[in-house]
């Protein structure tokens, strides 16, 4: 059996596009044959549907785009109603992050399946409890890292000091991709370019405003066969 592989997806901020860029690389993957699956760990902003049944956009989108479907305690065991960092959100409904249930889902997803694509929440640095953060799953999960990076004032240094972390962690930055946002940029192309420059590792692409959330288009508007690990 082919040994699982895996990538963590990051973020220079919260609500920049990194689901949209890890249903992509499933949809990509999948393209390719491979049984991949997407994971989102902990997801805050959670709802009940009409069955009662706790529901997460991130977490269906990456379920919907997986070649396989796995239960929901496995792609996301972590789905909180407050739309709250993910700590006080626990904190409000009585409950506690533990690392060994996000370890121990990862683990069973990698498996059953050829590749998993776990996506943070947040930031890099986002605390899930009292000493343990996104930083600490995915030094944990031990996979390269893909940073996507919100295209806005300030996203030069939020994408630096982001870089940073993620090597210190002994962690590879296997590739970034720039995203834009709702409001847009002046001088966008050159805040591509300075980034270029500093970071070490391959720009994937630049995803522009979507009508809507599509992982088709936007892995077509990445190059994922330029992952610095190969995977494609």
């Amino acid at each position: 059996m082919t040994e699982t592989r895996a990538h963590f997806v990051t973020g220079t901020d919260t609500g920049i596009g990194k689901t949209l860029v890890a249903c992509a690389l499933v949809h990509a993957l999948r393209a390719r044959g491979l049984n991949a699956v997407g994971m989102k760990p902990v997801a805050s902003g959670a709802w009940r549907d009409t069955n009662g049944v706790i529901r997460n956009e991130d977490a269906d989108a990456l379920a919907a785009v997986s070649g396989v479907h796995f239960p929901q305690a496995l792609i996301s065991p972590y789905l909180f109603e407050a739309a709250l960092a993910p700590h006080v959100a626990a904190r409000l409904e009585g409950r506690t992050i533990t690392s060994t249930v996000i370890l121990d889902a990862f683990r069973s997803l990698s498996m059953r399946a050829q590749h998993v694509v776990v996506e943070g929440v947040g930031g890099f640095q986002v605390p899930l409890n009292d000493d343990f953060t996104t930083a600490d799953l995915a030094e944990a999960i031990a996979a390269p890292v893909i940073m996507v990076v919100g295209l806005k004032l300030g996203c030069i240094n939020h994408a630096l000091l982001t870089a940073e972390s993620i090597r210190a962690r002994g962690l590879s930055l296997a590739g970034w991709v720039a995203n834009s946002t709702p409001v847009g940029m002046l001088e966008q192309d050159a805040t591509i370019a300075a980034l270029s420059r500093r970071l070490d590792a391959p720009l994937l692409g630049t995803l522009p405003r979507f009508a809507s959330a599509d992982p088709q288009m936007a892995a077509a508007a990445l190059d994922f066969g330029a992952l610095q690990d190969g995977a494609s």
